[in-house]
């Protein structure tokens, strides 16, 4: 059994938070996957269903960002889950927006809700960090995390949600490498082989030399043409 669990705050007022960018990836994968109602259990939201062939259970705590861990430590004793087999997506000020990383073990790096599970699991369970960005003073930071993501993030947060959910089944398989595949080809999908750069057409504008029409001017001839 895979636990994923999102982190954020409760509450309308902070659904479009930064802060809440790992509740609003669990709520894609939920909804594209076909899991389970959200229901109230473990002082969170869970809901169930199957990534990858693997029984999930998703876990949105309700306990407020700063005891997380209160949460996540209730529902991995419940059902027996391991550290190595809980993954838990949260925002990253260390990253730029788009940016994704996945990573097993280590330090909470002074994330509030990382430090509560530390604090009830140990540091041995995997993250998701989504990148939200920094305000360039550390003294920002509550503020800039507790604020909406702007409307001109929209499109790429859409996609950036879409690609978590492509790869949520290899998630859950352990493939981190195919997740972050998944999330790249949604935030940076490659070019159509028909597809050609601006500067391109603008060159074909002009009817290019070939054997069957040669031009014969002279330089100056050329050089002429180009003032006619």
């Amino acid at each position: 059994m895979r636990l994923f669990v999102g982190l954020g705050n409760p509450g309308a007022k902070y659904a479009r938070n930064r802060h809440n960018v790992g509740f609003m990836a669990l709520d894609r994968i939920a909804s594209d996957h076909g899991f389970s109602p959200w229901r109230a259990k473990f002082q969170g939201q869970t809901a169930e269903g199957t990534l990858g062939g693997t029984k999930t259970l998703l876990l949105k705590p309700q306990t407020f960002m700063n005891k997380s861990g209160q949460s996540v430590g209730e529902t991995a004793r419940f059902y027996k889950v391991s550290p190595a087999d809980i993954m838990v997506f949260h925002d990253e000020i260390d990253l730029a927006p788009q940016k994704v990383k996945v990573k097993q073990g280590g330090g909470h790096a002074g994330h509030n809700g990382l430090r509560s599970i530390h604090a009830h699991l140990g540091d041995g369970y995997g993250r998701v960090r989504l990148g939200v960005g920094h305000p360039g003073h550390k003294d920002a930071v509550p503020g800039y995390v507790l604020r909406d993501f702007p409307k001109a993030d929209d499109d790429w947060l859409d996609d950036l949600m879409r690609g978590i959910s492509d790869g949520a089944a290899d998630l859950a398989r352990g493939d981190a490498g195919r997740f972050m595949n998944a999330v790249a080809l949604r935030l940076n999908p490659p070019r159509s082989s028909t597809t050609q750069p601006k500067s391109a057409a603008r060159a074909e504008t002009a009817a290019p030399e070939t054997p069957d029409h040669p031009d014969n001017r002279t330089a100056l001839q050329r050089l002429a043409d180009r003032f006619r």
